[in-house]
């Protein structure tokens, strides 16, 4: 290969390294004209890792492309391992001969015999090898071996710049993944907070009734206030999960602990009740209890989720039920109406985030209580889905493994 050939493939690397729509296009043109250039069967890069202990294969020409990611060496391990190791390059007349090369088993090929390999060299650092091989023995000239580690230099500055921008656009998806979370954490909080308050709004109305027809024998106002502080308990409970989130605990913390679903869906039904009104309610609560495994508080919370839902969308003169039993391995509790329900197409849409869906079919709102009932239920090992409630219509199903 004359001079001028040579600078004509240093150049055609250089634009690729500005031309090339990702690292795997670019490692594979690389490879593929140093083959052609250095007039050998097989190239193949290997690149450092982080702590510079092992080798592994990132591009290859003339050996199995499958490999690529998968074959790896050790710092020192046969001729590839020496090269890094020594920071020199190494020519082998004949690999059969030589008991530095480390066969890969599923890997290398026989009859390749010449080989050629040389340091990728960035700052002093070495992170990477190349190597050229041949099917006959082949001695390398002192040019050849100049060559390839001049390709060899103009590479490794390529690669050193792909792993820079790498690095930063991990830092900028993790940024922006951070923005979201944010983003999705203050909508979720949000939604959350509106059903204790719902609830304390229906008792200071009830207050406010019992107070204006001066006094009434079904009216229990100390009762009711009791039931009011409870939620304003639960809003300090909330605001304390909002910190735990906050400071990056988010869905890691949730624990997966035996409770009694019966006691929690009976409670629950109680503390709504009120917020249900005037629609029936129908729930009979199973003699014994049912025991699931999960975050008994995150599974309240869902459950109040669909409740709420029922008291802002079911029809007002319609009953809800509410039901629990074991199903299998998983204890399941469904919440329905007698209303149309969701229509079919829409049973993932509903979980999807500020998705609604209405009258008039979907809607884009501050639909997030769904959406975020689904990433509590996953996060504590459970699942929250809709099947066809057996009247023409729908109904919710909350499931956690049973103990």
């Amino acid at each position: 290969m004359s001079d001028l050939d040579e600078l004509s493939f240093l150049n055609e690397i250089a634009q690729l390294a500005t031309q090339a729509r990702d690292w795997d296009e670019l490692m594979r043109s690389i490879v593929q004209g140093t083959t052609a250039a250095m007039r050998v069967e097989v190239c193949s890069f290997y690149l450092a890792n982080q702590d510079r202990s092992r080798l592994t294969l990132a591009a290859t020409n003339g050996l199995d492309r499958t490999q690529v990611g998968k074959v790896s060496l050790a710092w020192g391990q046969g001729i590839t391992g020496r090269v890094a190791e020594s920071r020199q390059p190494i020519a082998v007349e004949d690999v059969t001969r030589d008991d530095r090369f480390s066969w890969v088993r599923g890997f290398d090929i026989e009859g390749l015999a010449g080989m050629l390999s040389v340091p990728l060299i960035w700052h002093d650092d070495v992170v990477g090898v190349l190597n050229v091989q041949t099917r006959g023995p082949r001695q390398f000239a002192e040019d050849e071996i100049g060559f390839l580690g001049t390709i060899a230099a103009l590479l490794a500055g390529i690669v050193e710049k792909g792993r820079l921008t790498a690095e930063v656009e991990a830092r900028l998806a993790e940024l922006t993944a951070l923005d979201a979370a944010r983003s999705e954490l203050l909508s979720v909080v949000t939604h959350e907070l509106r059903t204790p308050l719902s609830v304390v709004r229906v008792y200071v109305d009830l207050l406010a009734e019992a107070a204006a027809a001066n006094s009434s024998e079904a009216a229990d106002p100390e009762a009711w206030r009791t039931s009011a502080l409870e939620q304003l308990a639960r809003l300090d409970r909330q605001v304390d999960s909002i910190l735990a989130s906050v400071r990056g605990e988010g869905l890691t913390g949730l624990s997966r602990a035996p409770f009694d679903a019966v006691e929690a869906v009976d409670e629950t039904v109680e503390t709504l009740r009120l917020l249900l009104r005037p629609r029936p309610i129908r729930w009979e609560r199973p003699p014994g209890p049912l025991v699931a495994v999960g975050d008994e508080t995150r599974f309240r919370q869902v459950l109040e989720q669909l409740l709420e839902n029922e008291s802002k969308y079911a029809p007002s003169a319609e009953g809800v039920s509410i039901g629990v039993w074991r199903v299998g391995n998983e204890v399941q509790v469904y919440v329905t109406d007698d209303g149309p329900g969701v229509p079919i197409e829409d049973w993932e849409s509903v979980f999807e985030p500020f998705v609604r869906i209405g009258g008039r079919g979907r809607s884009r709102g501050s639909g997030i209580g769904l959406f975020a009932a689904r990433r509590l239920m996953t996060a504590m090992g459970g699942r929250i889905f809709l099947e066809p409630n057996g009247y023409a219509s729908s109904r919710f199903v909350v499931a956690l493994p049973t103990a």
